[in-house]
């Protein structure tokens, strides 16, 4: 693979054409409208890409692009449930909005956190003012989602962005989110929302928790696994994940809830399971295999999330974009742009497809083509090496 500046600089542009290409009057579209997209609904205004996208678009120094922004986070706000959470998607031609089997709670998370960062980069927009009660809202719902001892919030399977996956419980993708907005709108217990984060997601340092049933949730672990330098990707009772989920171990390091060590740790354990092979990023450090005890009926449907494909092991474009900044955080800026120059490859093959994802291990590109997200993700890691992003 051979990949100069110049590549960098056209898969830029090529990222502003394509989520301008996608953008609607009611906000971005999670992919560019093809028949396969219209019918697994990749052409509706999702929470969680709308999130992701605004990050990378109100960055952009496109004003199309921001407003197209603020106008997914309204248009998420409009079909905001009474209880004050926000949906896995809205279809803007029927005005309906779906919330997912089991939930989607990183939905409500991605929101809240795009419509500050939105606000602090775009001051003039007022957005945090116009959706005050909105806001409001959300922040009750993710409270009543909470722990009251650990304060970390619970959900149930296959209810966030790897919604065929099997954890639940406490998920420490959830749980990061769930820090950074503690964090943004100055909520009370975030010193201990990051105490217990780390007991229980990475529960092999020998300090000893004081809250006797987060013990006992960790002595099952500790009499069971070993340390492999990465947080656990969920923690339930008496069973958890070793899957190695490297989104959620990236939104560690980059949100502040892995110190330096630990975060460091981390970035050699990424390394050492080669996850930007062939491809930045997979999604897990190694498979759940159809004989793991964590292993659900569902992930084979419709075939999708078997060994080294799409949540389980499939390399994930966008991710490796939260790959990029994290590298820039750790100050490994040299190591940064490399994995941008390889994001830009992968962004630009097939045509400029910006697939969805890829096989993990043949790097064969999979899912849906002209994934905003994708686009979104690259301007946001190409800012990332220039200032720190969170």
């Amino acid at each position: 693979m051979t990949v100069t500046p110049l590549l960098v600089h056209k898969c830029h542009t090529e990222s502003l054409k394509l989520l301008q290409r996608n953008l609607t009057p009611h906000g971005i579209m999670a992919a560019s409208r093809t028949p396969a997209a219209s019918a697994h609904h990749y052409t509706r205004v999702f929470g969680r890409d709308t999130g992701i996208c605004a990050l990378g678009m109100s960055l952009s120094g496109d004003t199309a692009l921001l407003q197209g922004a603020v106008n997914g986070l309204h248009t998420l706000a409009r079909h905001q449930a009474e209880n004050g959470q926000i949906p896995k998607y809205v279809d803007t031609e029927k005005a309906d909005s779906d919330f997912w089997y089991l939930g989607c709670i990183d939905a409500t998370l991605w929101w809240l956190i795009a419509v500050d960062f939105v606000t602090q980069h775009a001051p003039e927009q007022r957005l945090a003012q116009r959706l005050q009660e909105n806001i409001a809202r959300a922040l009750t719902w993710l409270s009543c989602q909470e722990h009251p001892r650990l304060f970390l919030l619970q959900q149930n399977e296959a209810s966030d962005w790897a919604d065929i996956m099997p954890r639940s419980g406490f998920v420490l993708y959830t749980n990061a989110l769930w820090y950074h907005v503690k964090q943004r709108y100055h909520l009370p217990h975030a010193n201990e929302t990051k105490y217990h984060f780390n007991h229980l997601f990475y529960p092999y340092s020998r300090e000893t928790p004081d809250y006797r049933r987060l013990r006992l949730l960790t002595d099952y672990i500790l009499n069971q696994s070993r340390d492999n330098g990465l947080y656990l990707s969920f923690v339930n009772f008496s069973f958890w994940g070793e899957e190695g989920d490297v989104f959620g171990n990236l939104l560690a390091i980059l949100f502040g809830l892995a110190e330096a060590g630990p975060a460091q740790h981390i970035l050699q354990a990424l390394d050492l399971a080669e996850i930007d092979t062939p491809h930045p990023v997979r999604a897990t450090v190694r498979p759940i295999r159809q004989d793991d005890r964590l292993w659900r009926d569902y992930m084979a449907r419709p075939h999708q999330n078997l060994e080294y494909q799409y949540h389980n092991g499939g390399s994930w474009p966008f991710i490796g974009g939260f790959w990029i900044a994290a590298l820039a955080a750790m100050g490994e800026k040299t190591r940064a742009t490399e994995a941008l120059e390889k994001l830009a490859h992968v962004n630009s093959l097939n045509q400029w497809q910006f697939n969805e994802w890829l096989h993990g291990e043949s790097g064969e590109a999979r899912g849906m083509t002209g994934q905003s997200w994708n686009a979104a993700m690259f301007i946001l890691a190409q800012h990332s090496l220039k200032k720190t992003i969170f």
